[in-house]
C-alpha cells in the first residue's frame, strides 16, 4: 500500500516522466504560480485605487477651488484620479482662456491621461487570459503525450498489466489536472479584473466630464 502511495506521488510522477512530459508540467506550475501572483497583486491594486478615489473625490468636492488643491497635490501620486485631475489642471493653467476650442483639448487631454492611467491598471491582465486559454491544451498535449508513452510501453513489454501503463497514465492525467489548475482561477480572475477595470475607467471618465464642465 505505501508503494503504490509513493509510486504515485507528486513527486515520484515528475521524475518519472518523459521529457516533453516534464517540460509541460514545468510550465504549468510557473504559470499558475505567477498567475496567482497577478492575481494578488490586481486585487490589492484595485482595493488601493478605489479607496484613493473615494478621497480624493471627497477632496475634489469640498475644496474651495481646483487650484488650491491642485497645489495641495504631491508631484507623484499613487491615485490615479488624482493624476487626470493634475493632468487636466496642467493643460488648463497653460492655455488660460474658456473658449469651447481650449475646452475640447483639455477634454482630450483627460482623454490621454485616463488611457495612460487604464494601461498600467490593465497591465499583466493579457497574461491571465493567455493561460487560461492556452494551459487546457497544455495539459492536453503532456496528456495526449503520457498516453502515447503508455501505449509504446504496452508495445514493448508486450503485457496489457495495469503495473505498466498506470504510470504513463498517471503522468497524462497530471498533465490535464495542471492545466485545469492554472486556467480556471485565470480564466475567473481576468473576467473579474476586467469587469472591475471597466467600471473604473466608467469612474475616471465621469470624473473628467465633472471636471470640464466645473472649469
Amino acid at each position: 500500500m505505501n508503494f503504490a502511495v509513493n509510486n504515485f506521488s507528486f513527486f515520484t510522477l515528475f521524475f518519472k516522466a518523459d521529457f516533453v512530459v516534464k517540460f509541460v508540467i514545468i510550465i504549468l506550475i510557473a504559470s499558475s504560480i505567477y498567475s496567482w501572483a497577478i492575481i494578488i497583486e490586481k486585487y490589492k491594486l484595485f482595493k488601493k485605487i478605489n479607496s484613493l478615489s473615494s478621497l480624493f473625490e471627497e477632496q475634489f468636492w469640498s475644496s474651495k477651488s481646483a487650484d488650491s488643491l491642485y497645489k495641495k497635490l504631491e508631484d507623484y501620486n499613487q491615485d490615479p484620479m488624482a493624476n487626470v485631475f493634475k493632468a487636466g489642471m496642467s493643460f488648463m493653467m497653460q492655455n488660460k482662456s474658456k473658449t469651447s476650442q481650449v475646452q475640447e483639448r483639455i477634454l482630450q487631454a483627460l482623454s490621454r491621461s485616463v488611457d495612460k492611467e487604464m494601461e498600467t491598471v490593465e497591465k499583466k491582465l493579457t497574461f491571465l487570459a493567455t493561460v487560461g486559454s492556452t494551459a487546457p491544451f497544455i495539459g492536453l498535449f503532456g496528456t495526449v503525450w503520457g498516453i502515447m508513452n503508455s501505449f509504446q510501453s504496452i508495445a514493448i513489454s508486450k503485457n496489457t498489466s495495469l503495473a505498466i501503463v498506470a504510470p504513463g497514465i498517471a503522468e497524462a492525467l497530471f498533465a490535464t489536472a495542471l492545466g485545469l489548475l492554472a486556467a480556471i482561477p485565470s480564466v475567473i480572475a481576468y473576467n473579474k479584473f476586467t469587469s472591475d477595470s471597466r467600471k473604473y475607467s466608467t469612474r475616471l471618465e465621469n470624473f473628467s466630464q465633472s471636471f470640464i464642465s466645473i472649469t
